[in-house]
């Protein structure tokens, strides 16, 4: 006869929690990654040095072709190797703006609003002048000119609001280049992308917009031409001080989620 402690003890044991979890078994093909992805970001596989066939990597790794090739359909999607001509797989490093699109979807599919993007780029757009004044080249310069003078045209023949907001896109990814800092420009370009859908709509809105943005764009290039970074990063922040200013006036809630349709 069992006694009461053995009962109260079988009792407990049964409604205990289980002292192990259940094992995770990785897929092959993300393992597989994970090697390669760890061997490039090492260094000791380099951009240009060209893989094993899949036969091969099928060989090495123990496993069939078709888990190979799942794992290379990741890598091509992480931007760490490509096909080039001679349809071997080569190591590749991807472009600091790689993976900006796909940041700035998830941001959007987070529902991020205007005012989250504002309070960022903020923080981020006059760092990025006030490096610009100090670390700009003579072909930066050239190029912050250029577009200075194109927003100048399309402002004077009446352009699309498309074409206002690229070339306002561009003027401010140029300024982040020639701050020389690519975390910073790594970390502000998904905001940057998402920026195009509230300035096209702001400007629908508000036509004066545009001289508004050409006059502080002019203003901000003078300061980084003339390596003054205080005055750069301070005409930055009037520049986004108004731009907020501009959904008041348009009466847009800033905590609504962005627009994306025109994100590329």
């Amino acid at each position: 006869m069992m006694s009461a402690t053995s009962m109260l003890a079988e009792v407990a044991s049964e409604s205990s929690e289980p002292l192990f979890e259940r094992v995770k078994v990785t897929p092959a093909y993300q393992m597989i990654t994970g090697v390669v992805e760890k061997q490039i970001l090492s260094g000791k596989l380099s951009p240009g040095t060209l893989l094993p066939t899949e036969v091969e990597l099928a060989e090495q790794f123990g496993v069939n072709r078709s888990t190979v090739r799942e794992a290379i359909r990741q890598l091509e999607q992480e931007g760490l190797v490509e096909r080039r001509s001679s349809k071997r797989l080569q190591v590749t490093m991807p472009g600091i703006y790689d993976a900006a699109p796909r940041a700035a979807r998830s941001l959007m599919l987070q529902q991020v609003t205007f005012a989250e993007l504002w309070q960022v780029a903020v923080v981020l757009e006059p760092e990025a002048a006030r490096l610009a004044a100090q670390s700009a080249t003579a072909a930066d310069i050239e190029q912050l000119a250029t577009n200075v003078d194109r927003l100048k045209a399309h402002h004077k023949n009446g352009g699309s609001m498309q074409e206002h907001a690229q070339i306002d896109i561009e003027f401010h990814a140029t300024v982040a280049r020639a701050s020389g800092n690519r975390v910073l420009m790594l970390a502000r370009e998904p905001i940057n992308l998402l920026y195009r859908p509230s300035l096209t709509r702001l400007q629908a809105v508000l036509p004066q917009l545009e001289r508004r943005n050409l006059d502080a764009h002019k203003r901000i290039f003078k300061a980084i031409a003339a390596g003054d970074a205080g005055q750069a990063q301070e005409w930055t922040r009037k520049h986004l001080i108004d731009f907020q200013r501009g959904y008041t006036l348009a009466r847009i809630p800033m905590n609504t989620p962005i627009e994306t349709h025109h994100l590329e």
